[in-house]
């Protein structure tokens, strides 16, 4: 061949050196042996998938299984086929999960071991001793993280004196929750009377429920009942209730235990009528927003 003519096919295949077109074989890449995958033992052939690792007398062994439920064992490691390339099976190590995340009753993030705030100027107002334990059973968790005390007003009669005797500001809050606040009731009236007052404009806010008292946020599939009963006027909710219940309803004593089993059927804001628990949420940003 002339020395000028360009060799089209490179060197001599028969001589002492190693062909340049000839490839190295593809280095073998390591995979995991998690369960399920298919993997092929190059040696015989056998191809299937994963079932465990384990050891054995010593030495690391991966079970394949075929397609018809034949298992076989082999070693673990080099030797085997993925896609017609070569790997090497490893131990897979077991992922670690991450840890859940603890809700509290209200259904924000539960904060393990965290201390009370020191309590805020600013407060939330509730009519009476239900309503502050119920908000304290479902919200207690958040209103100890953000300082916030919950205060009685048993009853809101006088509610607009109260409010100026706090004396609200920007740094002293006052969200305050009454019960039956709907068009045209008492309670509208007062709050109305309120938000006029000196002051209370973005330092006060009065929001309620449509229910006569706060029994009846909770939903009554908790005490066994598809809805909560009509108390025609002139006879006391409470009692009513109760008396709708089948439980004892004679005096002071039996409304108060009635009202304990009641709440003990309260888990979280899931058993409270939305229509209270989103008032709820809403009195809490309002007295916390724009504090240090």
């Amino acid at each position: 061949m002339p020395a000028d003519f360009p060799d089209r096919y490179g060197r001599d295949v028969l001589s002492s050196g190693p062909p340049a077109h000839h490839r190295r074989p593809p280095a073998a890449r390591e995979v995991p042996a998690q369960r399920g995958l298919v993997a092929e033992e190059a040696s015989t052939g056998f191809t299937g998938a994963v079932t465990r690792v384990e050891k054995i007398a010593g030495e690391l062994i991966v079970e394949l299984e075929d397609g018809r439920g034949v298992r076989r064992t082999f070693p673990l490691g080099p030797g085997f086929m993925i896609d017609g390339r070569p790997v090497v099976l490893t131990r897979a190590i077991a992922r670690t999960a991450a840890p859940s995340r603890t809700r509290s009753a209200s259904g924000s993030i539960y904060v393990a071991g965290a201390k009370a705030r020191t309590a805020r100027a600013s407060r939330i107002w509730v009519e009476g001793t239900h309503d502050a334990e119920l908000v304290q059973k479902v919200w207690g968790h958040d209103l100890r993280i953000e300082g916030i005390v919950v205060e009685q007003l048993e009853g809101a009669d006088n509610l607009a004196e109260r409010v100026r005797e706090f004396g609200p500001s920007p740094g002293r809050r006052l969200g305050i929750l009454v019960d039956h606040l709907v068009k045209g009731s008492k309670e509208s009236r007062i709050a109305a009377e309120v938000m006029a007052l000196p002051g209370a404009r973005g330092n006060v806010t009065v929001l309620g429920h449509p229910y006569v008292d706060v029994w009846q946020a909770v939903k009554p599939a908790r005490v066994g009942l598809t809805a909560w009963p009509h108390i025609p006027k002139g006879t006391d909710i409470k009692v009513g209730s109760l008396a709708a219940l089948g439980w004892p309803h004679a005096d002071k004593s039996d409304i108060g235990l009635g009202w304990k089993r009641i709440l003990s059927t309260v888990r979280s804001y899931a058993d409270v009528e939305p229509t209270l628990s989103g008032r709820i949420e809403e009195l809490i940003d309002f007295v916390t927003v724009d504090h240090a």
